[in-house]
């Protein structure tokens, strides 16, 4: 009887991991970033969130600068992994750059992660709101993460979905400076 039941178990895990793969494999791909919402050239939309105080944040405070939006959630490993590139044009451009990083989390685990790694730059953090923002953005699909370079002008020059390497994040930055 316990073989039985061990046969049958065995076969259900393997349904439930085939049936697994097979959504995964068969699953449709996000729409393209700037299909929906914003895209390069459009003017930038507006972005208001709470920052770690539970201050209201917009980026309204930072027209004529250099921007550099970046949607991320501290459960998100690439975008844990690319936060110190960020870090690092931030101190790079300082005065010429503006990095923004818009958590989709909660205010505890985002402090704790930016303390951590001694991030610098402004943090703002939100849910759904996060999630409405980034399609107005052109992420319709709320992928992270997702990071936007905006020049003094308000203009969109550059959208990416994924994490970015110090090369791609260079080669926008030239795009502004």
């Amino acid at each position: 009887m316990a073989k039985t039941a061990l046969k049958w178990i065995s076969i259900g895990l393997i349904g439930v991991v085939l049936g697994a793969g097979l959504a995964y494999l068969t699953r449709p791909a996000p729409p393209p970033v700037g299909e929906e919402g914003a895209s390069v050239g459009d003017a930038r939309p507006s972005l208001a969130h709470r920052d770690l105080n539970g201050d209201l944040a917009s980026i309204d405070s930072f027209d004529g600068q250099v921007v550099l939006v970046n949607f991320w959630a501290t459960w998100c490993a690439p975008c844990r992994r690319e936060m110190p590139i960020l870090q690092a044009a931030a101190e790079a451009h300082a005065g010429d750059l503006v990095v923004i990083g818009v958590a989709m989390d909660e205010v505890e685990p985002v402090s704790e992660f930016i303390a951590s790694l001694g991030i610098t730059y402004p943090i703002w953090v939100g849910q759904t709101d996060v999630s409405a923002a980034q399609r107005r953005w052109g992420n319709p699909a709320g992928a992270l993460p997702y990071t936007v370079l905006v020049d003094a002008q308000g203009i969109i020059q550059w959208q990416h979905l994924g994490e970015v390497s110090q090369a791609q994040l260079d080669e926008a930055l030239s795009l502004v400076f």
